[in-house]
């Protein structure tokens, strides 16, 4: 991944983190316009990190007295009593959905969860839930009616932001105005609630930088600096919005964009499992290089039928490879036993002990000096040819 695409990347994260329209959609639905690799969930997971970097500097005060009084409540019996420190406990109960469905569902998050079609029609179908639960249910509740039950509800919620298109501040708002609380509020702990749950699957995914990943470390880095200083600026803005405006105008850009993706896959124009990670690509070609495809199993008996097995041809029978009396191996050169020790040769039909005749390489009869041949029927009266 180049620096360029880090920073527009980084800027995508930032601007649509706290909005309800899906971070990690536009990413991949960016990234795929533009002819770029998936960039992965790995860098998805990490640039939000920069994204929680802003909220934890834009709700530094609430953060530090939910954690201290949440502490101090673990020892003070009257501390308890607090609102921040049942937030403290509301914010645990209700990161537990999303860490154990995130780690069942890992590798669907990888992979499957990533294609633009369904990416496309979540972002058409949870933007018109959000609209209409904007627009019918009644918001009269505050964060000091949370509860654990409650709390338990919005974790629920958050978990639908593990796929792409769903949009983890849009899911969780919905989940909270469903329970009856007002807008603020209701997008006040949702950004509260992802805290932990985003910052344990950045550094999670830490490990997934580079190597098969397109996106290495420089890059990321950038990304996640680009989103830290663009996401303070949007959560500052979004905040002051929805204290009078509705989520009405995200619902139609959710749904437009929706439309818009699902027909430029349709006519072609997007491949909707496109910009896989040029390590997978390679990894594909390489093995239609070193595998060539076999042949079919039609094919191959037909061969066989036009081409019939060659018969076994019929081969001698093996001689000894010992003389039986003496032990002696068998010198396949001449025929002989050969005592390994002393080198003398003997014939083992006749149980003489003979020498070879440099010039010809047979043996020699002891009786008649002449050379002979072995394997000869006749033994050494017969003379060699």
């Amino acid at each position: 991944m180049s620096i360029f695409e880090a920073v527009i990347l980084g800027l995508i994260q930032g601007l649509t983190e706290f909005l309800p329209v899906s971070s990690s959609g536009h990413l991949r639905v960016l990234s795929a316009f533009f002819g770029w690799p998936d960039p992965g969930a790995a860098f998805t997971a990490v640039s939000q990190i920069g994204t929680e970097l802003a909220v934890l500097l834009y709700f530094r005060r609430r953060i530090w007295g939910i954690i201290s009084t949440w502490m101090r409540s673990l020892v003070v019996r009257e501390a308890r009593r607090q609102l921040d420190a049942r937030m403290g406990w509301y914010i645990i109960v209700g990161t537990i959905p999303i860490g154990v469905t995130g780690l069942l569902l890992e590798e669907q998050i990888d992979s499957v969860f990533r294609d633009l079609r369904l990416i496309a029609l979540t972002l058409i179908g949870f933007g018109v839930i959000l609209g209409m639960v904007d627009r019918y249910t009644r918001k009269h509740r505050e964060l000091t009616d949370l509860s654990v039950q409650r709390g338990i509800i919005y974790g629920m919620f958050q978990t639908l932001a593990l796929i792409p298109g769903v949009s983890r501040s849009g899911a969780t708002v919905t989940g909270g105005m469903l329970l009856g609380f007002k807008r603020k509020d209701a997008a006040e702990y949702a950004f509260l609630l992802a805290l932990p749950a985003v910052f344990a699957s950045g550094f999670y995914k830490l490990f997934d930088i580079g190597g098969d990943e397109y996106a290495g470390w420089g890059a990321t880095i950038v990304g996640t600096l680009v989103a830290f200083v663009v996401g303070y600026a949007v959560i500052a803005w979004f905040m002051r919005f929805i204290s009078t405006h509705s989520f009405m105008p995200f619902v139609y850009y959710r749904i437009a964009l929706g439309i818009l993706v699902l027909a430029l896959v349709s006519f072609g124009v997007l491949d909707p499992n496109g910009g896989t990670h040029a390590a997978e690509a390679g990894a594909k070609e390489d093995k239609v290089t070193e595998a060539p495809p076999s042949p079919e199993p039609e094919e191959e008996e037909e061969r066989e039928q036009r081409e019939p097995a060659p018969e076994p041809s019929e081969e001698p029978e093996p001689t000894p490879s010992t003389d039986p009396d003496t032990g002696w191996p068998i010198d396949p050169e001449t025929g002989l036993a050969q005592d390994p020790q002393t080198g003398e040769y003997r014939d083992p039909a006749t149980g003489e002990t003979v020498q070879i005749d440099p010039q010809t390489g047979l043996p020699i009869d002891p009786y008649t000096g002449q050379p002979y041949d072995p394997t000869q029927q006749g033994g050494p009266d017969t003379p060699a040819e």
